[in-house]
């Protein structure tokens, strides 16, 4: 990876709907050979995926908060995490905890109901998100 590679991630990050056409004008290269080596950067997997960023609070879900989770049960937990509606993100741990799972529900009420569900996986231990003063920061 090059100079130009990383200058075409820092501009997918903060907008990855935009055109080959208008990335070239921005890096001063040709349609086609940003395309190459966007393609490459997918084929890579440096490039993962494009997806929308949601604003859960758009679509009425108030509540974001992070469960630690202290289990030995871990198949069955991820699979737990996967189907459960309320997980957004799900990360193993080195340390205390085996997880760190970001929910995002309508209530405290339904939060309640996802660690109370946790509970048959180990102990949970659960923080409030009040803000996100950095939401998404470029790698």
């Amino acid at each position: 990876m090059d100079e130009i590679d990383r200058e075409i991630l820092t501009i997918l990050q903060n907008d990855g709907r935009i055109s080959f056409a208008e990335l070239g004008r921005q890096i001063k290269l040709s349609t086609p050979a940003v395309k190459e080596r966007v393609k490459k950067l997918e084929d890579k997997n440096v490039i993962e995926a494009y997806r929308a960023v949601i604003n859960p609070q758009k679509v009425n879900k108030q509540i974001t908060a992070f469960v630690l989770v202290d289990t030995h049960q871990c198949e069955a937990f991820r699979s737990f995490c996967n189907e459960h509606p309320a997980v957004i993100e799900c990360h193993r741990l080195a340390g205390q905890y085996s997880y760190l799972v970001k929910v995002v529900t309508h209530s405290v009420v339904d939060l309640e109901g996802f660690i109370d569900a946790t509970m048959q996986y180990g102990k949970p231990s659960t923080l409030i998100n009040l803000s996100s003063p950095v939401a998404f920061k470029q790698i």
